[in-house]
């Protein structure tokens, strides 16, 4: 029996038991994906390649990193200046965190750019916004874990927001804590959330992301659906098998991303104060709050709109309404699905009034996010306000201008001509 029969038999005697060449054609060499993909659609395989740093470069921190009040910033120290190569390590992570959320952010953006959480996709999209909402935990968790000065004030504002609930707040806040204040009982909980319920979850999440993307098909920029035209053997005549095609000609922009990534881990790992605040180079000090509390920069826009929020009304104190209209605006993500009434997915088609509404979305997050970062004097009282409701109104207003406006006609093949 020569080598090449035998691997060929001992393939099909693992095949037999653990089907891993029908999912090999399943998810890759027989899946059929748009031929027209684009600049936005690198940003999925990105995120894996980010998630993927993560996990690898979280698992080794975990191997110094000791999860007390007293030892924690210590630890960190202790890894960036003893440990071989530490240094890089914690910069791949701390850099990755940043970098991981550009990248969601802008994967999400092109969901909402061509109609992607529309019929038959409302699965993938609310597995998607799960699984932001669990990046925005484990931003939060690894945020507090190093115990810098700026890592501790920052739990200390979230973690009261908590106690401002009515009733069952206090109670929670101090559940939440592991104690009555911010210490060694609070960081011993963070951190098992962090390195493994939170990370088990997200794996989860990503695997049925995929599953169910696989399921129903890829959209594209066009928003055809590529299943109604197929080949004698049922291979959509507008796709193309996923891999080799989409695995080679990602590779690009896989290696430009490396690029960018390691040069900001070598040259511009703090990135200007916006992946890790001055703040956090200082120990965590009770006696000593920073003169500008703000979070990391990726929860800066939610973090804008629980400030716009100053006035107390209806029983209810302004710090409830903030964590009240945060919670809307995660809330309403999943509901996106059913607000949009377009009988078309892609904004090429679409009408001017979802352009804009879309356009001054974008803008309206951008800007929160800087608002989020600056002094709460740093701009007139009503900005904030005004953005957080541009924001809500590009959902609640989607069944309306959606339904209303005029549509152009959809091309029946991707490469035809609309009409």
């Amino acid at each position: 029996m020569s080598l090449r029969e035998a691997a060929s038999n001992l393939v099909g005697w693992v095949d037999y038991r653990l089907p891993i060449v029908k999912t090999w054609k399943t998810h890759m060499s027989e899946y059929y994906a748009p031929k027209n993909f684009n600049f936005w659609y690198f940003f999925g395989v990105l995120a894996l390649v980010v998630f993927a740093n993560q996990v690898l470069s979280g698992i080794w921190l975990t191997m110094f990193y000791v999860p007390t009040a007293e030892e924690a910033f210590k630890s960190i120290e202790y890894i960036m200046r003893d440990v071989s190569s530490g240094w890089a390590i914690r910069y791949m992570h701390e850099v990755g965190a940043s970098f991981f959320f550009i990248v969601i952010y802008l994967h999400i953006f092109r969901g909402l750019l061509y109609g992607s959480y529309q019929r038959p996709r409302e699965l993938i999209w609310i597995f998607g916004m799960f699984i932001y909402c669990l990046m925005m935990v484990e931003g939060f968790l690894g945020y507090v874990l190093p115990y810098g000065n700026m890592s501790y004030w920052g739990a200390k504002v979230i973690l009261n927001l908590v106690g401002a609930i009515p009733i069952i707040g206090e109670g929670l806040q101090i559940w939440v804590q592991g104690d009555f204040v911010v210490g060694s009982a609070t960081l011993g909980r963070f951190f098992a959330l962090h390195v493994a319920l939170v990370p088990l979850i997200l794996i989860v999440g990503i695997f049925l992301h995929i599953v169910a993307l696989h399921q129903v098909g890829s959209n594209n920029p066009e928003g055809i659906d590529i299943k109604a035209h197929v080949d004698a053997d049922g291979n959509p005549l507008d796709g193309i098998p996923f891999h080799p095609y989409y695995t080679i000609s990602d590779l690009t922009p896989v290696v430009i991303f490396l690029i960018l990534f390691f040069a900001c881990v070598f040259y511009f790992p703090g990135g200007g104060g916006y992946f890790i605040e001055p703040p956090n180079y200082l120990p965590a000090d009770k006696l000593s709050t920073p003169e500008h509390i703000a979070p990391v920069w990726y929860f800066t826009p939610f973090y804008a709109m629980l400030r716009s929020v100053t006035i107390d009304s209806f029983g209810l104190d302004a710090k409830v309404w903030g964590l009240i209209i945060v919670s809307g605006a995660m809330l309403v993500l999943f509901f996106l699905p059913w607000l949009d009434r377009s009988a078309v997915l892609s904004m090429r088609y679409k009408g001017w009034p979802s352009k804009i509404m879309l356009m001054l979305f974008a803008v309206s997050f951008v800007f929160l996010g800087v608002l989020g970062a600056k002094p709460a004097d740093w701009a007139p009282a009503w900005v904030a306000p005004a953005l957080t409701t541009i924001y809500f109104a590009y959902f609640l207003a989607m069944p309306v201008y959606t339904k209303l406006e005029k549509t152009k006609p959809v091309p029946g093949r991707i490469g035809a001509k609309s009409g």
